[in-house]
């Protein structure tokens, strides 16, 4: 009996007879595995893919593009074909042929490479519309109760297997820890406070296409609506728990109660190119906000992109990354970025991955040959003291010039490319690069008249620049840093001051100013005001607290390093060196408190009488519920004249479309009264963007006042002001 060719016996020597021809066959079928897009690969498909073998140089048949690093353009760091012609956008340019914007569930968010550990840039969840969550290392309070929020995921629909339609593993783990990061809101009503910011602005509802196009009002809109509700809610939570920084994310509930509870968001058409609505140098403090406005859409990889058919095939463009230090880039050219690709990790056990050309760093490679514009936002440190987050700067559209592979200081393979800013475009990074110059005394600021207009008075200097034509300064005037009372208010009843030795902390039923305030401490520790009221009550001369007191704010001088400059066509003006988050503390009213027979006798003099009239009226930027506070209206009527003495505040211009709000603080001294003005941002500012306030609209009875051609060149303006 002869044995099979399959045995593990060895045969007899000359038991088989060599003369015959055998019909062998292999014990398995050996077919070649290619990924599909189910992320299965083809050996479980019967019909298998062909396997197809192409010259690593070329040439391509239809359907199949060079790969890594084949494809490298001429002149790159890596070893390529020295024949090679650099890749050239080709008869599928961007200016024409590109496809409109593609929805925002038309592709897929890269998925973290399993088993090679979690980065810090491109490791999120893949799903339709999924929306997983970076820490931006910021939150209002220096305390920061979850420093890295690494496992929790917001979607807008469930993320599911995009293959299948099952749901993905792992799903009732992620939404329990979801649940956990949301149950210290659930005492918190906020689809209410949502609704009534919503119907306020007039956005209860989004249509079809202003959630796909948006505009730069809506943009506005969104992004104040969601901080304003991000406000309010780590506000309530510190009140409730009542330890300083203990509100977990309300960053993350405030965009998922937009975004998947009200549908509130735009420019969800991915789209290559410039959004509609925002403007290079807009600034953003959480990357949230990049999501509602359709910036970037991943809220935590680095690279976002969307799937084009160019070819026969579709394949990956990119449309935007985001730098924020989170791997070795190279940004200090304010006009080249050299970005290195996502994935490539070390984990703790020493085990080493590389990157690999799939998902954003294929997108990367593709846009490099396609030439297309891709978005670059920068995330830079911010400077307010206390913060440790990021401002994220939208820095325009670049396109990228190289690519190559190179080892990083741990060892990993990582894919680098060079991207180089377009021309023409306004400055964004750098002017921020300049301002730092400025500040560090490496170069100077061009047209300085003075290099400290306040002469000392304030805690950082403001300067005084022209650079526009040959005025050497405004007429002049005496700097001082607050109000000057010539006699107080009288208080209805005597006013007890607080006994926080500490200074007032959140949730602190026995402080007396937080009882004003409505059981609450009206600011951050960061300075930002957490709810517009009627009135705010700041600590006075008989409290026991100390200078830095979160509820002395306004008495602690200017927070950031302004200037005062010469407009083209509006007199001096006001602007910021350093970006300004929404609600954040800039300056104080300042000048001489007059009484109201001397209003209509300064107002009329001239364009340039300083008065500030509080009994105007404007438009709130919230809803005021001051109802639990002891005194919620504005008590006396203040008129200020800076005209002879005053501050940075003397100088900031109308506009009908502000980005600057001012609120009665109420400072007391047993039975005196001081009413201050303080100002404070409606949204970010970025640097050197001018400072500008609503008048408001006076009252019937005040006929002196004359009106005044309003210049401010916003779509909303009423032509003029008083």
């Amino acid at each position: 009996m002869e044995q099979g060719l399959g045995s593990e016996s060895v045969p007899p020597s000359g038991s088989i007879d060599k003369s015959r021809v055998l019909d062998v066959r292999p014990l398995r079928c050996l077919v070649p595995m290619f990924p599909t897009s189910s992320g299965m690969n083809s050996a479980s498909n019967p019909q298998a893919t062909p396997f197809v073998c192409v010259p690593p140089a070329g040439p391509f048949p239809p359907g199949v593009a060079p790969l890594y690093p084949f494809s490298v353009s001429n002149g790159s760091h890596s070893n390529q074909n020295p024949t090679a012609t650099p890749a050239q956008p080709g008869p599928y340019g961007f200016s024409s042929t590109i496809p409109s914007p593609v929805p925002l569930n038309a592709f897929r968010t890269p998925q973290a490479n399993g088993g090679a550990g979690r980065s810090k840039k491109g490791n999120i969840n893949r799903g339709t519309q999924s929306i997983v969550i970076e820490d931006d290392g910021y939150s209002d309070s220096q305390n920061h109760s979850d420093p890295y929020v690494t496992g929790f995921s917001m979607h807008v629909n469930d993320v599911e297997d995009g293959s299948s339609g099952r749901k993905r593993k792992g799903g009732s783990q992620k939404r329990a820890w979801r649940a956990h990061q949301v149950e210290s809101f659930s005492e918190v009503d906020v689809d209410s406070e949502a609704n009534s910011f919503l119907t306020m602005f007039k956005l209860a509802e989004l249509d079809t296409d202003r959630k796909s196009n948006g505009d730069k009002e809506l943009v506005h809109r969104i992004l104040l609506i969601f901080d304003l509700l991000r406000r309010k809610l780590t506000l309530l939570e510190e009140t409730k728990d009542g330890t300083p920084g203990s509100a977990r994310r309300p960053d993350l509930r405030a965009a998922t109660t937009l975004m998947r509870n009200k549908g509130i968001r735009t420019n969800s058409l991915k789209r290559i190119g410039n959004v509609p609505g925002v403007e290079v140098g807009d600034i953003f403090f959480f990357r949230m906000e990049l999501c509602l406005v359709g910036l970037h859409a991943p809220s935590m990889a680095g690279i976002d992109y969307m799937s084009v058919k160019l070819t026969v095939d579709e394949e990956p463009l990119a449309v935007s990354i985001v730098s924020s230090g989170g791997y070795d880039d190279e940004g200090d050219d304010g006009d080249v970025l050299i970005y290195s690709g996502q994935g490539g990790v070390q984990r703790r056990d020493g085990q080493m991955f590389d990157q690999k050309l799939e998902r954003g760093n294929l997108a990367l490679e593709r846009s490099l040959h396609r030439g297309n514009e891709v978005r670059v936002i920068r995330g830079l440190k911010d400077v307010i003291a206390g913060s440790t987050g990021k401002v994220y700067v939208y820095d325009g559209l670049y396109k990228i010039q190289d690519s190559w592979m190179e080892k990083n200081k741990s060892g990993c393979s990582v894919f680098k490319y060079k991207l180089g800013r377009i021309a023409g475009q306004p400055a964004a990074f750098t002017l921020w690069k300049s301002i730092q110059q400025w500040k560090g005394g490496v170069t100077s600021r061009s047209g300085v008249i003075l290099p400290d207009l306040t002469s000392g008075a304030e805690s950082q200097p403001v300067f005084l620049v022209n650079d526009v034509d040959d005025e050497k300064g405004p007429a002049y005037f005496t700097y001082i840093p607050s109000l000057k009372y010539s006699k107080p208010f009288t208080s209805p009843k005597p006013s007890t001051g607080c006994h926080c030795l500490g200074g007032c902390q959140p949730g602190d039923s026995n402080c007396l100013c937080l009882r004003r305030n409505g059981g609450c401490v009206p600011y951050s520790s960061l300075g930002v005001l957490m709810s517009y009221k009627s009135l705010i009550h700041e600590c006075g001369l008989t409290c026991s607290c100390p200078p830095n007191c979160r509820n002395r704010m306004s008495q602690a001088g200017l927070k950031v390093c302004l200037e005062v400059f010469k407009t083209k066509d509006r007199g001096w003006g006001l602007r910021s060196w350093d970006p300004i988050r929404a609600g954040g503390f800039i300056c104080e009213y300042a000048g001489e408190v007059i009484d109201a027979s001397r209003v209509g006798e300064l107002g009329s003099e001239n364009e340039d009488g300083y008065v500030f009239d509080a009994t105007r009226v404007y438009e709130p930027l919230e809803p005021v519920h001051d109802a639990s506070s002891e005194s919620a209206e504005v008590p006396f009527p203040l008129f200020i004249s800076a005209k002879n003495s005053g501050n940075v505040a003397r100088f900031m211009n109308h506009s009908c479309s502000p980005n600057v709000y001012w609120q009665p603080v109420l400072r007391e001294n047993n039975n005196d009264s001081y009413l201050h003005i303080a100002f404070f941002s409606i949204r970010h500012i970025p640097p050197m963007q001018e400072l500008t306030f609503d008048y408001g609209v006076i009252s019937s009875d005040q006929t002196s006042y004359r009106k005044k051609k309003c210049l401010c060149g916003s779509a909303k303006c009423r032509g003029y002001f008083y």
